[in-house]
């Protein structure tokens, strides 16, 4: 059975999870045959870590033209993504990219223009995709089983993240090292669900808190409200300072309503839609008939190795991608959005003006402190 051999790039918290999950042989037709991490006081950490047998490496083109690997896994800070991932492309090389693709828009266009170009597989760890609840979720919309979308509402906020956290590398949370704080670092999976459940907004405004919590200068705590074309309404509120935290998303169709919380899917169907209910109904006080549905879902999974078996399938026999790279755009504009409503202090007309998006954030990376610390790997098992 032909294998994709698989390269990493970037052996910090995430990339040990990659590559214990391909040492352990458990995507069949994968194997990890060379690494890279440009930190040498790592070097025998990783070693340790991956064995004699793969290959570690310094410099990421040095892997890249190695001849050792046919796909990457780029999971390196979030500005490294784009350059990183293009360079694979261009040397021929199937690219799978950590969340978030870039740190803004035109980045995440360039990188899909680049695939087409290079014709390789382009694919986003957007591990959350496979999950089971959120898999019927996508159903029960796609196929009209809740009617006509009214409102969603997400709130996450069961990312708590102490100082220790951010002091443990000197790129995280500034905007000249990461250019985002929770919508960059641990939010992706859920704007990239929402969108992906419930569409793109036409416009959105934010309230974003820079370092209310933490000692960082990126956002820690966020609201956001955005309007949909159809009259809908969303609410995402997000922090990583809440303890115990809520992951809790609802959306309410006029047909009924879903419920995504603490590994459960809970639906509320409408025996008649709301919309009719109420053009018929005389009585003033009254609601449709509504019955609390039993919907059978596998057992929850969100591992990585998904992402990365469907990726790997993907180049051998043409599967198609649970998260093509096309889609890492359209989070990624949300979370831009929201930032682009704070700075501004207003609301921001979806599709983004880039421009204006860039000039502001490079206005913020100009004014970046350097941040001093002590570059640490972290246990990242079991976390999205």
């Amino acid at each position: 059975m032909k294998k994709i051999r698989f390269g990493i790039i970037g052996v910090g918290n995430i990339g040990t999870v990659h590559a214990r999950y391909l040492l352990a042989g458990t995507v069949h037709e994968a194997v990890l045959t060379a690494v890279c991490d440009n930190n040498p006081d790592k070097h025998a950490a990783i070693q340790r870590l991956v064995g004699e047998e793969v290959t570690l490496f310094s410099d990421a083109r040095e892997m890249l033209e190695s001849g050792l690997i046919d796909a990457v896994i780029v999971a390196t800070p979030h500005y490294d993504h784009p350059g990183l991932s293009m360079m694979a492309m261009r040397l021929g090389i199937h690219t799978l990219c950590e969340k978030p693709a870039g740190v803004y828009t035109a980045q995440v266009q360039e990188m899909n223009a680049c695939a087409r170009e290079c014709d390789v597989v382009f694919s986003m760890m957007y591990n959350q995709r496979p999950n089971p609840l959120y898999q019927k979720v996508k159903d029960l919309i796609d196929s009209g089983e809740l009617g006509e979308l009214r409102r969603s509402n997400w709130i996450i906020t069961n990312w708590y993240r102490s100082q220790s956290y951010y002091n443990s590398g000197g790129w995280r949370a500034t905007w000249k090292g990461e250019g985002g704080g929770v919508l960059l670092n641990q939010d992706p999976h859920q704007l990239d669900l929402w969108q992906w459940l419930v569409g793109m907004p036409v416009r959105l405004r934010a309230f974003c808190q820079f370092g209310k919590h933490r000692q960082i200068e990126v956002e820690d705590d966020v609201t956001a409200y955005a309007e949909y074309a159809n009259g809908a309404t969303g609410v995402f509120i997000t922090t990583v300072a809440e303890t115990p935290g809520t992951n809790r998303l609802e959306i309410v169709g006029s047909r009924g309503k879903v419920v995504v919380e603490e590994g459960r899917l809970r639906f509320w169907r409408l025996r008649e839609s709301e919309t009719d209910f109420n053009a018929r109904w005389q009585n003033g006080f009254g609601e449709p008939e509504c019955w609390e549905v039993i919907i059978p879902t596998e057992p929850e999974c969100s591992e990585h190795y998904v992402i990365t078996r469907n990726f790997t399938a993907a180049i051998l026999h043409g599967e198609p991608l649970i998260a093509p790279g096309l889609e890492g755009i359209r989070g990624l504009t949300l979370s831009n959005a929201m930032h682009l409503s704070t700075w501004t202090d207003d609301w921001v007309e979806l599709p983004i003006d880039e421009q204006r998006y860039f000039q502001l954030l490079q206005q913020r990376i100009a004014s970046s402190v350097e941040k001093t610390a002590t570059s640490r790997t972290l246990d990242a098992s079991g976390s999205w």
